[in-house]
């Protein structure tokens, strides 16, 4: 079972786009992206240097325009990655690029939407100095109670003994010299405090451009940022994508959703590297690639044709599924064929040994058939009911 993975900011480098434009067409494609996030994005990704490349504005739309010209590399037909891979997700800025990969947003969407969060964000952190630090190591219970103590937010919990801090530039400073038990702190190279308070004002320019994009529902299993369930509405995707720019990054939890996947093998797209390093540690046993530049393009290729299988979203709408967004056991609300359903009903519940989860349905319709049985164990993505949409 293969997941793909796109990174999130920090992890560009002066030049790497270079060696994917040497392949046919990539260089138009990103001509093409450039011209609608109204970035020279060819020039950034190979000549630019890395305080340019640093800046909010332009590492957003490079990261998400390089991911999505890479990942049409990975397969011989775009469509064959919707039916061989279970599902994927993105680490902050990352999630725009898995949502125009599973289907949610168009290419041209994603880059308009990356584009006004660039801006929207690097003009919110210009307001505050603000930044990250990433603290290594330490019980993670002591870490977030120090972060705490310095006024700082736990912005990213990656696993793997990995937290990044973020504040202002003296609660930093704060923590430099005072860091939790066993924990090494390292700041990092990005423009300002992201996914805290200080950049609601992002949030509400985002959330104006939403109610005018119109989305899909996924069609592959995709994992959200904020808790590491599995979301298939596109609606409610982008409203996460949203919200998620002034909320910490879970990607401990998207980790975990993809142990209980039951995967075998997971790609990580350019600028690649990061989150390859996390999921060696939190997933061993698994085979993991960075895919950095197309030489390690036969090595995709030979995994997606060894770890790729059905993916039961691909052929099937997800209009007409309504899936489990995590790992439990489900109770049905609806067991009877035929029943009416309304939009936004519960139809199931779904528990764990630490808590329930309800699962409601995203459209009205009927009951056609259950595809569980109540009591089942079930994992994250699994479709449980078919439904009839009303008024077709």
């Amino acid at each position: 079972m293969l997941v793909i993975v796109c990174p999130g900011q920090g992890s560009q480098s002066p030049g790497f786009l270079a060696p994917w434009l040497e392949l046919p067409g990539f260089r138009d494609r990103m001509q093409w992206l450039s011209a609608v996030a109204g970035l020279d994005l060819v020039a950034h990704g190979t000549q630019s240097d890395a305080a340019t490349i640093k800046d909010t504005a332009v590492a957003q739309p490079l990261i998400v325009g390089a991911g999505l010209i890479s990942l049409l590399a990975m397969f011989e037909h775009p469509a064959d990655g919707f039916r061989s891979v279970a599902g994927g997700a993105g680490h902050s800025v990352g999630e725009i690029t898995a949502a125009a990969a599973a289907g949610v947003i168009t290419a041209e969407q994603a880059m308009v939407f990356v584009r006004e969060r660039g801006r929207a964000m690097a003009e919110a952190s210009a307001v505050t100095p603000t930044g990250m630090s990433a603290v290594l190591g330490g019980d993670p219970d002591e870490v977030v109670a120090t972060l705490e103590r310095h006024g700082l937010t736990p912005a990213n919990i990656n696993g793997s003994g990995q937290i990044v801090a973020a504040g202002t530039m003296d609660e930093l400073a704060a923590l430099k010299a005072d860091p939790p038990a066993k924990a090494r702190v390292i700041p990092l190279q990005v423009a300002g405090a992201f996914h805290t308070r200080h950049m609601a004002p992002a949030v509400e320019v985002l959330d104006g451009y939403a109610r005018a994009i119109s989305t899909h529902d996924p069609r592959s299993r995709l994992v959200s940022n904020r808790d590491g369930q599995v979301v298939h509405d596109g609606r409610e995707f982008l409203r996460r994508l949203v919200a998620q720019v002034s909320n910490p990054v879970r990607w401990d939890l998207c980790m975990e959703t993809f142990r209980d996947f039951g995967v075998t093998g997971l790609i990580e797209i350019p600028p690649a590297g990061t989150l390859a390093g996390l999921a060696k540690r939190a997933l061993p046993g698994i085979e993991i690639l960075a895919m950095k530049t197309p030489d390690d393009l036969p090595e995709v290729h030979r995994m997606v044709r060894e770890h790729g299988e059905q993916n039961p979203l691909a052929d099937n709408p997800t209009w007409r599924l309504v899936i489990s967004p995590i790992k439990g056991t489900v109770s049905l609300e609806h067991t009877v064929a035929g029943t009416d359903i309304s939009p936004g009903a519960v139809v199931a519940t779904v528990s764990t040994l630490r808590d329930s989860h309800p699962v409601s349905a995203p459209y009205g319709g009927q009951v056609i058939e259950w595809l569980v049985e109540d009591g089942d164990p079930v994992s994250p993505g699994q479709p449980l009911l078919r439904l009839h949409p009303q008024g077709a």
